[in-house]
């Protein structure tokens, strides 16, 4: 399935609750994918799910006996990658041009810290990555990116697999001129939304933006 852009792909990561407004920000004709008991999730928002991946370890047998219409790809317990980077190449195979992924914190740190470094790691800078989770509404920034707020919302931007270098931002209170964010920098944390649109572009590396939503 397509939207204007492309091939677009919602992947339910589970592991946290989802506020059923959620669904009023995923594109309609997505690709839907459920990691595991991501499934549980789709399937509480109404949501017809296309493919459901993992090892099936924590998905409810009711949920998974519900879905007879979606294709099943069913892995081993003692495997090399999470159901969330299975689910991400399950995109890739569908040459998705964005993912949006729900989900996939679960209350463990070292869930969340894995996923954020999945999610930003080169092997899918072709790909528009928006992660959806607690509160939370981050992006995926390899070049430039336009990101929407509100006034006053918190902004951090937070460097992955080594430093951004060239970072230049309009519209946040302090804005970036051609700037360097170092890994393990804290310099990028809480800025904050001055327009209701920002611009973020980076030359070289890659930026997380995380975004407070739902105050």
């Amino acid at each position: 399935m397509t939207t204007e852009g492309g091939v677009t792909v919602v992947v339910f990561a589970g592991g946290d609750p989802v506020p059923a407004d959620v669904i009023e920000d995923l594109p309609a004709s997505a690709l839907v994918i459920a990691a595991d008991s991501g499934l549980d999730l789709a399937l509480d928002l109404g949501l017809k799910v296309d493919l459901v991946i993992g090892d099936f370890d924590s998905v409810s047998p009711e949920a998974l006996a519900s879905v007879p219409g979606a294709a099943v790809e069913r892995h081993p317990r003692d495997k090399d990658a999470t159901d969330l980077e299975l689910a991400l190449g399950a995109a890739h195979r569908a040459d998705a041009d964005r993912v949006v992924v729900v989900g996939g914190r679960g209350g463990r740190l070292d869930h969340a810290l894995a996923n954020a470094l999945l999610l930003t790691a080169p092997a899918h800078s072709g790909i528009e990555i928006e992660w959806l989770v607690a509160g939370t509404r981050s992006v995926v920034i390899h070049s430039a990116n336009r990101l929407h707020g509100s006034a006053g919302e918190l902004i951090s931007l937070l460097p992955f697999h080594g430093a951004a270098e060239g970072v230049t931002t309009e519209g946040l209170r302090w804005d970036l001129h051609d700037a360097t964010i170092h890994a393990g920098s804290t310099w990028g944390v809480s800025n904050v939304f001055q327009l209701p649109v920002a611009s973020v572009r980076v030359g070289s590396g890659t930026l997380l933006a995380v975004m407070s939503v739902g105050d």
